[in-house]
């Protein structure tokens, strides 16, 4: 087998074929290995690669294959996690030099935990800029990450690194976060699959508020099975998160999704959220991304009730919080934190209580519009960001965006708008790609579920695959 063609296989089929002692799972990650030493220095996406621990995993997972032994869904699959959760035996330096003398971790955690059981080969850490604050992938402690298609522009932020290395052919699945579109906005980026899951469904486990979570791990992939896999094998409560105790599992299909024809199926479409422009060639793949529902069967709409999608309110929320918990690392790291950050922090403490509290109030109005949408919709359907990935200089503390020639604001008002309303009301959010712009650069379109509805999104995304595939585009280096 080229190792072109292993490079890019599906993780379902690799997975497969190690079971069926058609692919070794040591001569699979020593050419994932290779790809990253190759792809390395034009993306700069790794962190840390732990060579010498996956090689003992994958010596590990060939021979429970030759014993005939018990094989979890994703046994022998490389896998990146992004460098905010802990790996037992390698420091959490969380994007920030900070944590540069960060002592290794003692334990895995629990994602990652599970990730383990189910046979992945944890292989790599992945950059993210620092405490996942900002929709960019760079920072002082690492420099840049670039994207794939273009090392001009950003992978997108704040799982930069893993959406990169999962693009450029480094791995077939990728371990994000996302607390305020840090798993879709990459995805988007880079041409990716991306799942951010409905609240408590995942456990958070590292949640300093666990009450009033944002926050969500999910998988990068380049298939919708890929991610469904992933997602599957993250699920189920774990005791210190609240929200995922006794979360209902709907892992069901909903029956008018089971087969090809989507005639039951009734899509809200929102053409925009809180940016006031949406690139045109952007809005060209989203209306071939409708027609393809359409031409299943889908009843597809507009949604024309106006939304308060709380941008300001969202941004006291997302603010306030980098003010209070780094407040403590001020006084000795100020000078080696990002800018961003600072930034960030400097204007979360100027919001007061009764604005945190009314913010938090918002919170739950944006819930319940949702809702609403959402008992009349089987889903709903909006582009993921409105244009291709940022230039990687790009200022997210003080740039405005550019859509088509035209300033549209800063990055959450006039790029990515449509991620952080989905991780304060806790919806389901799947980010599929749509096509290419003319920059060469991928889009995507979002689908958005009712609550607990991983199942039903990652069903529309795949009769969308189905009908629009783009796994076979990939990206050159070099």
């Amino acid at each position: 087998m080229r190792d072109e063609e292993l490079l890019f296989m599906p993780a379902v089929r690799a997975a497969a074929l190690i079971r069926r002692r058609q692919l070794s799972p040591v001569e699979y990650l020593d050419a994932v290995l290779a790809r990253a030493r190759a792809v390395q220095p034009h993306l700069n996406c790794f962190v840390l690669v732990m060579e010498e621990e996956a090689r003992a995993a994958a010596r590990a997972a060939e021979q429970a294959v030759m014993d005939g032994a018990a094989l979890g869904p994703l046994h022998g699959v490389p896998m990146t996690i992004k460098d905010l959760l802990d790996v037992t035996g390698v420091p959490t330096r969380h994007g920030s030099g900070i944590f540069a003398d960060a002592a290794p971790a003692q334990r895995d955690e629990a994602m990652v935990a599970r990730l383990r059981a189910a046979g992945a080969i944890i292989w790599a850490k992945t950059t993210t800029p620092e405490f996942g604050v900002k929709g960019l992938t760079d920072g002082p402690a690492f420099g840049i990450t670039r994207n794939p298609w273009n090392t001009g522009r950003t992978p997108g932020g704040s799982s930069g690194g893993a959406a990169a290395a999962v693009a450029a052919g480094a791995g077939p699945l990728g371990l994000g976060t996302d607390g305020a579109g840090s798993v879709r906005g990459p995805a988007a980026c880079c041409g990716l699959v991306g799942l951010k899951p409905t609240l408590g469904v995942v456990p958070w486990e590292t949640g300093r508020d666990a009450f009033g979570n944002n926050v969500y791990g999910g998988p990068l992939a380049r298939t919708v099975a890929d991610a469904a896999v992933m997602h599957s094998v993250l699920t189920g409560p774990a005791p210190k998160d609240p929200w995922s105790i006794g979360v209902e599992d709907k892992r069901a299909l909903s029956p008018t999704l089971i087969g090809g024809d989507l005639s039951g199926v009734t899509i809200g479409y929102v053409p925009r959220c809180c940016n006031p422009r949406t690139a045109a060639d952007v809005q060209a793949n989203t209306d071939a991304m409708l027609a393809a529902l359409r031409d299943a069967g889908a009843h597809v709409e507009e949604v024309t009730e106006a939304i308060d999608w709380i941008e300001y309110e969202g941004r006291i929320l997302y603010q306030a919080n980098f003010t209070t918990f780094c407040a403590p690392f001020l006084p000795r790291f100020q000078n080696v934190m990002d800018p961003v950050t600072l930034a960030f922090m400097q204007r979360g403490a100027g919001f007061s209580l009764v604005e945190f509290r009314n913010a938090q109030f918002a919170r739950t109005r944006l819930f319940r519009a949702i809702q609403a949408q959402l008992g009349r919709y089987d889903a709903l359907v909006m582009p993921t960001i409105t244009r291709s990935a940022l230039p990687v200089e790009f200022d997210a503390a003080n740039d405005e965006v550019e859509v088509d020639g035209v300033t549209c604001g800063i990055t959450r008002q006039g790029w990515n708008s449509a991620l952080y309303p989905f991780n304060l009301t806790g919806h389901p959010a799947l980010t599929i790609p749509s096509g290419f712009a003319t920059d060469g650069l991928p889009t995507a379109l979002q689908i958005v579920g009712r609550w607990g509805a991983e199942t039903d999104v990652l069903r529309l995304g795949a009769v969308l695959e189905q009908a629009r595939p783009w796994a076979q585009h990939r990206p050159t280096l070099g």
